[in-house]
C-alpha cells in the first residue's frame, strides 16, 4: 500500500529530458508512485523505449512525446499532447539541458553561450509559462527545475552551464513568490556529480573522479534514483510546504573544506 505522503495517484507529470539519466529515473519513480507521466526528449525512439519500460511495469502510465526544448512551438506541442492524452498537468519537471562547452568562460563562443542560455533558461521559462495558468486556476501544482551544484560554486570548466543553473534557482524563487498564493510550488534540485551519460566525461575520467570523490564526504558519485526520490517528494504531499528552495543532493561535496 502506498504511503499517502508520497502518493501521486491521479497526478500527471511532464518531464523533459526523460529518455535517459536523471529524467528517466524521475519518470519511472513518479509512475511507480501512481502518476501518469509524459516522457520527452529530442529523439522519438529513445522516448518510446523509456515509455515502454514504464508501461511494462505500470500499465498505461506513460506516453512518449518527442520535443526539442529549443523550439517554443515544440514545447507547446508537448503541453498540448499531455493535456490531450491525460486531461491535465499537475507536475512539471524541467530536466533537459545542454552543455556544449567545457573550459574558461572567456573562451566560449557567442553561439555556444546563447545555446546554453536558450536551452537551459529560456526554454524553462517558456514551458513554465505554458503550464502555470492551469496550475493557478486549479489552485495546486508543483514545478521542479533540475539545477546543479555548479550553480552554487565557482568553476573554471563549466562557467556558462553553471551560470544557467544558478538562474534556475532564481527562476524557482520567482515562481514561488508569484504563485505561492495560488498553492503552486516551485523548487530546484541541485545534484552533484551523477553517474549519467551527460556527465560521463567527468566520472569516466579516473583523475576527475578521484578528485571529485576525495572532496565528497560519502566518497562516491550519485546514482539517478537518488535524485528521483527528491523529485517524487517535491511532487507529492510530502513536499507541500516546500517552495522556492534548492535541495542539494551532492553527497556533501559543497559543505566541506578542501585541503
Amino acid at each position: 500500500m502506498r504511503d499517502s505522503l508520497f502518493d501521486l495517484n491521479g497526478k500527471v507529470a511532464v518531464i523533459t529530458g526523460s529518455s535517459r539519466g536523471i529524467g528517466r529515473a524521475i519518470a519511472y519513480r513518479m509512475a511507480q508512485h501512481g502518476a501518469r507521466v509524459v516522457v520527452s526528449s529530442r529523439k522519438a525512439d529513445a522516448c518510446d523505449v523509456a515509455a515502454a519500460e514504464i508501461n511494462a511495469a505500470f500499465a498505461d502510465s506513460a506516453i512518449s512525446v518527442p520535443c526539442n526544448i529549443g523550439y517554443k512551438e515544440q514545447l507547446q506541442a508537448l503541453v498540448d499532447a499531455a493535456r490531450a492524452s491525460f486531461g491535465r498537468i499537475d507536475v512539471l519537471v524541467c530536466n533537459a539541458a545542454v552543455n556544449p562547452w567545457a573550459g574558461p568562460m572567456i573562451d566560449i563562443s557567442d553561439e555556444a553561450f546563447d545555446k546554453v542560455m536558450g536551452s537551459n533558461i529560456r526554454s524553462n521559462h517558456w514551458l513554465a509559462s505554458m503550464v502555470l495558468p492551469e496550475l493557478k486556476a486549479r489552485g495546486d501544482g508543483s514545478i521542479i527545475l533540475i539545477s546543479s551544484t555548479g550553480g552554487l560554486i565557482g568553476t573554471d570548466v563549466l562557467g556558462a552551464y553553471a551560470l544557467s543553473k544558478a538562474a534556475d534557482m532564481q527562476m524557482a524563487r520567482n515562481i514561488a513568490v508569484e504563485y505561492g498564493p495560488f498553492n503552486v510550488r516551485a523548487n530546484t534540485i541541485a545534484p552533484g556529480l551523477v553517474r549519467t551519460e551527460f556527465a560521463r566525461y567527468l566520472w569516466d575520467d579516473p583523475d576527475i573522479l578521484g578528485r571529485a570523490t576525495a572532496r565528497t564526504p560519502l566518497r562516491r558519485v550519485a546514482e539517478t534514483d537518488e535524485i528521483a526520490g527528491a523529485a517524487v517528494m517535491l511532487a507529492s504531499a510530502a513536499g507541500r510546504f516546500i517552495t522556492g528552495q534548492t535541495i542539494v543532493i551532492d553527497g556533501g561535496s559543497t559543505i566541506g573544506a578542501t585541503i
